[in-house]
């Protein structure tokens, strides 16, 4: 397998973009991944575009990234469309690095977009709801507006519900308060503030957080990601290529997909395990960490899974800072999901993004000092007790030789 190297990477503002277009947002960020590579349209011979939840919010189905790249100068070499929940964007960026892998290009190109906004807020929460097995949900009658039965009452996100009652078991094993909780957000916006591409950019405290409203407890809604639009793209590229690109070299070290289990228990471990021996790390050697928090106590429950802290630990691990700006490991120094948005299928690629920048040093305010080793989690969907598909991505800042 040859290595595998980020060398352009292109992202548009996370927002509500209540007047531009899926197809305007995708062109912004490939343009921009082109631009970072020094790579025309015309060199990239494979584009894997990620989107997860078009057809529910706009109706374009089968052929979205032809019609969302269709001004990118990209149609005419091979446009795959790849969906796969929240986990999409990681998806698309694994089979741009598999095309590099194998020698079927020099260059390969993820592309992540996804319009959530819409008029009508229910239509955004029955696009969510579609990450779920509708049958176990809703029952195997195809008759029924099976979608409308996950969303529920329509006032927020069926996954809120998910995340709030893991939360509860999580909070009674661990120890972990509602507090800790609040703290996760505040740290998240503090990053946010210095991301002039996040969609929350306003700091907030401990008691604003607390004092929010309820959603579904613990949760208040600043501690759930928000509805947005956006797009993030990346060049993947040779090793001759990323020398040829100029600039600090970020090398592809280890990337994963895993399917979730209905069986009981969690993938992420597994998972996480086989990433740390595949690239041959720890938890104790990441600088910067990029992980799926759609709701404030699932960046707490990374903590464990990735190994950072231990159960018993982890109230005094997110107390201490180290997570945070000025601390040893930068946790979503994007701002996350929380803060910097959750496009869904333009997640997993703006994770990258930001480690990216990290490794290249060009995060500014938001730097990390040290930055050398960077991974990205991003899940997507529920399937039982599980995620549905689990994305792991390392990356790794090497010396220009």
């Amino acid at each position: 397998m040859n290595e595998v190297y980020v060398i352009g990477v292109g992202m548009t503002p996370f927002a509500k973009h209540w007047n531009r277009s899926l197809r305007s947002l995708a062109t912004e960020a490939t343009t921009g991944a082109l631009d970072d590579a020094g790579v025309s349209a015309s060199e990239v011979a494979y584009t894997f575009f990620s989107n997860a939840v078009g057809g529910v919010v706009t109706g374009q189905e089968t052929i979205r990234g032809q019609v969302a790249l269709r001004d990118s100068g990209l149609l005419g070499s091979s446009i795959f469309n790849v969906e796969n929940a929240c986990a999409s964007g990681s998806s698309a960026a694994h089979l741009a690095w598999m095309t590099v892998a194998s020698g079927q290009s020099e260059y390969a190109l993820a592309v992540g977009a996804e319009k959530l906004t819409h008029t009508d807020k229910s239509v955004s929460f029955r696009a969510f709801a579609s990450g779920v097995d509708l049958d176990e949900v809703a029952g195997e009658d195809y008759n029924q507006d099976r979608l409308a039965i996950a969303v529920g009452d329509g006032s927020h996100s069926r996954f809120m519900d998910i995340y709030a009652e893991n939360a509860r078991v999580f909070m009674q094993r661990t120890g972990i308060t509602q507090e800790d909780l609040a703290r996760v957000v505040v740290k998240s916006r503090e990053f946010g503030a210095l991301n002039e591409r996040a969609q929350f950019r306003e700091r907030l405290t401990i008691e604003e957080v607390l004092g929010a409203r309820e959603i579904s407890y613990p949760l208040t809604l600043p501690m759930c990601s928000p509805i947005g639009d956006g797009a993030a793209a990346l060049v993947f590229g040779t090793k001759a290529a990323a020398i040829a690109a100029g600039g600090p070299l970020v090398r592809v070290r280890a990337t994963s997909i895993t399917s979730g289990t209905p069986m009981g228990g969690s993938s992420l471990a597994p998972t996480v395990a086989r990433i740390y021996e595949a690239a041959s790390i720890s938890g104790a050697d990441l600088d910067v960490i990029e992980v799926h928090d759609a709701a404030a106590p699932a960046e707490i429950e990374f903590y464990e899974s990735l190994q950072l802290a231990e159960a018993a630990d982890l109230g005094r691990f997110v107390a201490s800072g180290a997570a945070s700006l000025g601390g040893t490991q930068y946790v979503n120094s994007s701002g996350g999901l929380l803060a910097k948005g959750h496009p869904v299928g333009a997640s997993g690629c703006a994770q990258i993004v930001e480690l990216t920048e990290q490794l290249k040093g060009r995060a500014g305010a938001r730097q990390h000092p040290r930055a050398r080793l960077g991974l990205a989690v991003n899940a997507g969907g529920s399937i039982g007790d599980d995620s549905a598909a689990i994305g792991v991505t390392v990356l790794e800042g090497v010396k220009n030789d």
